[in-house]
């Protein structure tokens, strides 16, 4: 089990990382969305492609963050009837849900994306949109997404069979940090601009 527990601690670290780097893309977003909108009113101009990759962007945050989200516990539960029962049965249902319902639903979505994606690639396909982007990198964005989700629900395992056996705390306590999302990622901007830009 040391060895599954330092596996789990590799995925969780590698989820952590990919997580603290996808706030800079909707930072990212936020500034093409901007940006294109004071070039379309002042310009009259616009492009599809600035529109798509505002999409990508979004999709990227929204699916790569997703074993980031349950490493955080913050996917949402519905706790009304399970909430009564003891922690090792919370644990207990969790585990049964892992193991039945989310790592067969990760492998059955790259399953079914993999031929997407591979033939988008071939193909070299584009947007239907005029002066709109290739499609393939936003496809590879749902394996990957979807691949980090299923590592983190092993971590999750890991963690809940280690709990079972009373070797680790609760895993299903929300990590406390006391800065928000937001918060951490303008933090890092003012640290990124130097000394000066704190003035």
């Amino acid at each position: 089990m040391t060895a599954l527990l330092r596996l789990s601690r590799l995925i969780d670290r590698l989820n952590e990382f990919v997580g603290h780097w996808l706030a800079w893309l909707v930072l990212a977003a936020v500034l093409i969305s901007a940006g294109n909108a004071i070039i379309r009113k002042l310009l009259d101009t616009s492009s599809n492609a600035w529109l798509e990759i505002q999409w990508y962007l979004f999709a990227a945050v929204f699916l790569v963050a997703a074993g980031y989200t349950l490493l955080r516990q913050e996917h949402v539960k519905i706790d009304v009837i399970l909430g009564r029962f003891s922690k090792r049965t919370q644990v207990g249902v969790e585990i049964f849900g892992i193991v039945f319902f989310l790592l067969p639903f990760v492998v059955i979505v790259i399953d079914l994306m993999w031929p997407i994606l591979a033939r988008a690639y071939v193909s070299g396909e584009m947007s239907q949109n005029a002066g709109g982007l290739i499609r393939w990198p936003v496809f590879a964005i749902v394996p990957v997404g979807f691949a980090l989700l299923g590592l983190q629900g092993v971590s999750e395992l890991i963690k809940r069979v280690a709990f079972l056996q009373g070797l680790i705390g609760d895993p299903t306590v929300k990590r406390v940090h006391g800065k928000s999302a937001e918060e951490e990622l303008a933090e890092e901007i003012v640290a990124h601009q130097g000394p000066g830009a704190r003035k």
